[in-house]
């Protein structure tokens, strides 16, 4: 298993903000304790020419030199155009890692599938798992499965994605919930909307409905939109799903026989640790 990590991506935050990065500081060592034998490699930021497959120039603008937050939740943050960089670099490089055959995870901050190619929000700066899906497509890859089972909708992914005839992307999520997209499936987008409290059953079915919509469409390299705010324990989110639901799903990417990465999204509660661990070493078949 290969980790692209930079402890700088914890090197922001908001006082009260549930995007609190730190927690990221207690998931790396637990990963490498737990894990030895895995590789933990330099993380190369992204290039304006990455950003450019999925970005506007006046976005990627805005997020170099803005000093005005995006929105609410989405802060300025002093460096924030750096972390945002090597957040998309890791995705990418995860996903060329996935393509080589390898198993790997990007743990970083900002996440990234609610970025538009024209606009920051909902913690996230630039779009990474699309930015990854389009650089794979420039290394050999025919056809790319985005399976994004974070609690919210991935509509900047989505966006950026929209009617790729290379790309299939379905969405597992809380509706109604911010932001408030994900009602209706097109062409090659596939989304599940859930309803609160829905019972874990359910959603794992949906899940898996899910993946199996990516499979149908046999691509060469699925990567995963890793949330973990659907644990029922999660701070933001009204959802169900416990530490073994997260197990199966890394148990259903390592099933399907398809080269596959994945990159971390949403996760509030302070058990997001044991919930990455318990996904990663199912996927690894530890």
């Amino acid at each position: 298993m290969i980790i692209q990590h930079d402890r700088r991506c914890v090197e922001y935050s908001a006082p009260g903000h549930p995007e609190r990065p730190e927690r990221i500081l207690s998931t790396a060592p637990l990963l490498r304790q737990r894990h030895p034998e895995w590789h933990w490699p330099f993380v190369s930021p992204a290039t304006v020419k990455d950003l450019e497959r999925g970005h506007s120039p006046v976005h990627i603008d805005a997020v170099q030199h803005s000093v005005l937050e995006f929105d609410a939740d989405t802060p300025a943050h002093p460096n924030i155009y750096d972390h945002a960089l090597r957040s998309a670099g890791a995705a990418i490089a995860a996903a060329r890692a996935g393509l080589e055959g390898k198993l790997a995870f990007s743990l970083m901050r900002p996440p990234g599938h609610h970025a538009t190619p024209n606009r920051a929000m909902g913690f996230c700066y630039f779009s990474n798992i699309a930015l990854a899906a389009l650089d794979a497509l420039t290394r050999g890859a025919e056809r790319v499965g985005i399976w994004d089972f974070d609690a919210h909708h991935g509509n900047g992914t989505e966006e950026v994605i929209a009617d790729h005839e290379q790309i299939v992307f379905a969405s597992i999520h809380q509706s109604p919930a911010y932001p408030g997209t994900g009602l209706t499936s097109f062409a090659n987008i596939h989304n599940y909307p859930i309803r609160p409290y829905t019972r874990r059953s359910e959603h794992v079915a949906a899940a898996e409905r899910g993946l199996e919509d990516l499979l149908a469409a046999k691509p060469d390299l699925i990567l995963a939109s890793a949330g973990f705010d659907a644990f029922r324990g999660d701070p933001i989110t009204q959802m169900t799903l416990e530490p073994e639901d997260f197990a199966t799903f890394g148990k259903w990417l390592r099933q399907s026989r398809v080269k596959t990465a994945a990159i971390l999204e949403g996760g509030y509660s302070n058990e997001l640790p044991e919930l990455i661990d318990a996904f990663l070493t199912s996927w690894a078949g530890e």
